[in-house]
């Protein structure tokens, strides 16, 4: 063991030691010890502290961050002063220098390798010089269009100009690019100048060009932080096709998770397909991701050809605006033989939307009892097909059999849906309250059926003072629903559920039954839910967005030709002649119009913003015409006294409410309620 610590010098000469020294006392000297050596017990001990030590320096590296994000920290970086027009807006006339940002690359780097610290070199002026948009606000007038490959600038820049010289929003522009191309440059290629009222801000960081993939994510994460704590961007727009660098897709994605803001990636061709929203305001666009639209059909036995017809044009519509809507066919106990070997192979969603997941988003309900329904029956199933998760953001589009789509159909509603009932102007004014629903078709007759509706038009010009140069088609108010294409609002809907459950327990509990609840206003061509949906709109004088006439050819016909009758009216219809023997004449001539309102409207999809009056541009609620329930022009003010004598008359006798009661003593109305119409209950 001794000789296994000793060196091969020490061997060759290990006689020496009995040798006699010079001074003769022996062997050794007297104040001489052999030399210590480490035991082996020491050497596992020294080994055991290294590898604990390695596995400490491994955990504080690899320790998940349990609070903020490192990359989410307040930026610091030079600031220097950049000077601002009148109205806040930074000038557009600075091209930053490309001299200040860092091209070189260090010493013996490699390419696309450098990983150092992240520094935004050109960022800080343009976003202290953007106070007078108050980006510090949460809400604001702010929206982003943002891009890292110059070929997706050159598509998101057009619809960026756009939405600048609509004067609705501040809009800004940020490059998290690899490109030295200066600011001034890539305005000058894409054709962007003053006029667009455009905010340039360069978000690039130093040492972009040999950044890793990592680096620049997580450079635009950072930078969108900055962005975000300085703007306050109520959506951010960016294209999401795969021209698109992923580094920057992934970096934008894990912002907008983190700030749970609006992020929009437009497909490709956006430029072409959705330059409407660029027409929308930025409390609309916030919006973008949050609502949705489910559809629901109710089939009736006979009609597989007009059912067919309604699913393909469905499956042919573009659907690239938001995510596909998910489908509820509601089908009768007799299922036609074309019916079933239809839906055998009909797939939902179409085949050219994008699915990578394969979901299916089609619900098919098979009703069970074979016998007729009646009106109460029928109604109650209808409405139970569907309930809105989150009432103000999930919308339902009752389709008819009948009803043919065109391919622009979604992109309408969603526009209208955005702008009428999220926008800044219809929210401050209180205008969407009344909005009961959106319709796709013009309808041509009353509700009663006996007399053609007469549309409201505009006197058109074509500049503002001249003499106006004829009629043009304008969309419109009306207090009467339909049930052939129209999307509900979903605290509409859940609003009408309350009111139906609630009336025909009056129905069952009243003895005589109200007048209100035994008259039939609406006709029996038209479902029997469609009775309480116009009680509920005249009760609370809310009304429908109707097309006009141009607008309706784009979005949806009705087809007129053997039109079934609703179950719950085919008995007593089917033995109802269309004109008895002595008929008088004004019984003729209802019969006449009845004939010559049921010639449809032919279907001829156009660009939807080339169907559009004013320019693409929705007009404002205070600028369109408003009806009343039974087809005549009324103004606001008297739309709120036909209302209240109505609600009145309704909580008298069919909720037997003491209507002289003082009305702080009253039932207060209450949010998706109708408990304020009805005092039976209590």
């Amino acid at each position: 063991m001794r000789g296994f610590f000793m060196s091969d010098e020490e061997l060759g000469k290990k006689d020496d030691d009995h040798k006699a020294f010079r001074n003769g006392s022996g062997l050794r000297q007297p104040n001489w010890h052999p030399a210590r050596v480490p035991p082996r017990r020491s050497l596992k001990r020294i080994g055991i502290v290294l590898a604990v030590a390695v596995l400490v320096y491994l955990f504080f590296k690899n320790i998940p961050v349990l609070g903020p994000d490192p990359r989410m920290r307040r930026p610091t970086y030079p600031y220097t002063e950049l000077p601002t027009n009148a109205d806040g807006r930074p000038s557009h006339d600075r091209n930053p220098s490309s001299s200040t940002r860092q091209k070189t690359r260090p010493a013996h780097a490699p390419e696309r390798v450098f990983n150092g610290p992240v520094r935004f070199l050109e960022l800080a002026q343009t976003l202290h010089a953007i106070s007078g948009t108050r980006g510090s606000m949460v809400t604001n007038r702010n929206v982003l269009f943002a891009a890292s490959s110059l070929k997706s600038a050159a598509t998101l820049l057009p619809m960026a100009c756009q939405m600048g010289v609509e004067l609705r929003n501040y809009v800004h522009f940020t490059l998290m690019s690899r490109s030295e191309i200066s600011i001034g440059e890539l305005r000058r290629i894409n054709g962007i100048d003053d006029s667009c009222q455009i905010i340039f801000h360069d978000a690039r960081p130093d040492y972009a060009q040999i950044s890793t993939d990592d680096r620049m994510e997580n450079a635009v994460f950072r930078a969108f932080h900055h962005v975000f704590n300085y703007m306050h961007p109520q959506a951010i727009l960016v294209d999401g096709s795969s021209d698109e660098e992923p580094f920057f897709l992934r970096g934008a994605q894990q912002h907008s998770n983190a700030k749970k803001n609006t992020l929009i990636e437009l497909p490709r061709k956006a430029s072409k397909r959705l330059m409407w929203l660029t027409k929308l305001d930025s409390q609309a666009l916030r919006m973008w991701n949050k609502n949705h639209i489910d559809i629901l059909i109710h089939a009736v036995p006979g009609a597989s050809g007009s059912l067919i017809r309604l699913l393909r044009s469905l499956s042919d519509a573009d659907y690239t605006s938001s995510s596909v809507p998910h489908l509820t066919i509601e089908l009768p106990h007799d299922i036609d033989s074309p019916t079933k070997r239809f839906l055998e192979s009909f797939t939902w969603p179409p085949a050219h939307v994008y699915n990578p997941t394969n979901a299916r988003f089609l619900s098919l309900r098979h009703r069970i009892p074979h016998r007729q329904m009646n009106e109460e029956e029928s109604s109650a199933r209808f409405l139970e097909s569907f309930w809105p998760a989150q009432p103000a953001n999930s919308h339902i589009l009752v389709l008819s059999p009948q009803a043919e789509l065109s391919p622009d159909y979604f992109h309408y509603l969603k526009y209208s849906l955005l702008e009428y009932r999220y926008s800044a102007t219809s929210t401050y004014q209180h205008w969407d309250r009344r909005l009961f629903g959106i319709s796709l078709e013009q309808p041509l007759q009353l509700l009663d059926g006996k007399g053609a509706l007469s549309p409201p038009s505009l006197l058109k010009s074509s500049r503002s003072g001249d003499q106006a140069e004829g009629e043009m088609s304008t969309s419109f108010l009306w207090q009467a629903p339909t049930s052939n294409a129209m999307l509900f609002l979903g605290e509409k809907w859940m609003e009408l559920h309350d009111f139906v459950s609630r009336s025909l327990e009056a129905k069952q509990s009243l003895d005589p039954v109200p007048e209100l609840l035994t008259e039939k206003v609406v006709s029996t061509q038209y479902p029997s839910w469609l009775e309480h949906a116009l009680r509920l709109a005249r009760a609370r004088g809310y009304w429908i967005l109707y097309p006009g006439e141009d607008t309706a050819r784009n979005l949806a016909t009705v087809h007129s030709e053997l039109h079934p009758i609703p179950e719950e009216y085919a008995s007593q219809e089917s033995t109802k002649p269309l004109l008895a023997e002595d008929a008088s004449e004004e019984e003729i001539d209802n019969v006449r119009q009845k004939i010559r309102a049921g010639v449809e409207i032919p279907l001829a999809p156009v660009s939807l913003l080339d169907s559009l009056p004013n320019d693409g541009n929705l007009r404002a609620f205070s600028d369109l015409p408003i009806l009343a329930w039974n087809g005549q022009a009324a103004e606001i003010e008297e739309i709120n006294s036909l209302a209240t004598k109505y609600a009145t008359e309704f909580m008298e006798k069919v909720g037997r409410c003491d209507t002289a009661t003082p009305k702080d003593k009253q039932k207060v109305r209450e949010n998706l309620s109708t408990h304020d119409l009805f005092c039976t209950s209590e």
